[in-house]
């Protein structure tokens, strides 16, 4: 994946979480396409497209949205670090990845969304941000599930034959 198409794949994901998945809601979970994406990205094609994806889905879902510009590029951008360092890591089971990821730095995401926004914008009241976040956390897991493994295995397919072909 070039890191053009990374771009412009983050601009419409960003697009399509602004707009399209508040009618996908279930209860109070919303999913994070952006988020779910550039994990799965940075697990299927490395560090550089994942942080494409992190900056670019992050200043575009600031932009669409009412939220001080580059709070969700750099919540994206720390956990696109450390899934590259868990895609590293755990390198046996790199279909996987993309759900352990997700699992493990949804909260992450979410949580550094909440504390960004509490620190840039007028104080709100919060009294239990982590029942407000957990369902989408689980959102999250689910939509990973479905796709983490099928973008990484399309991913390492073409790969492979790109390199049989040489």
């Amino acid at each position: 994946m070039t890191l053009l198409v990374a771009a412009i794949a983050a601009t419409v994901a960003a697009l399509l979480e602004s707009t399209i998945t508040q009618y996908i809601r279930v209860g109070d979970a919303q999913p994070h396409l952006v988020f779910v994406l550039a994990v799965v990205a940075t697990v299927a094609a490395g560090l550089d497209t994942g942080l494409v994806w992190a900056f670019v889905g992050g200043i575009a879902l600031d932009t669409l949205g009412p939220r001080p510009l580059g709070t969700t590029a750099f919540a994206l951008l720390i956990t696109v670090g450390i899934t590259s360092v868990l895609a590293r890591s755990l390198a046996r089971v790199r279909p996987m990845v993309a759900i352990i990821a997700t699992a493990l730095l949804s909260l992450v995401y979410s949580m550094s969304l909440v504390f960004l926004f509490s620190m840039l914008r007028p104080p709100s009241a919060l009294s239990d941000p982590l029942r407000l976040v957990l369902p989408s956390v689980l959102y999250d897991v689910v939509v990973a599930v479905i796709l983490g493994p099928l973008v990484v295995s399309i991913h390492d397919r073409v790969t492979d034959e790109e390199r049989a072909a040489r």
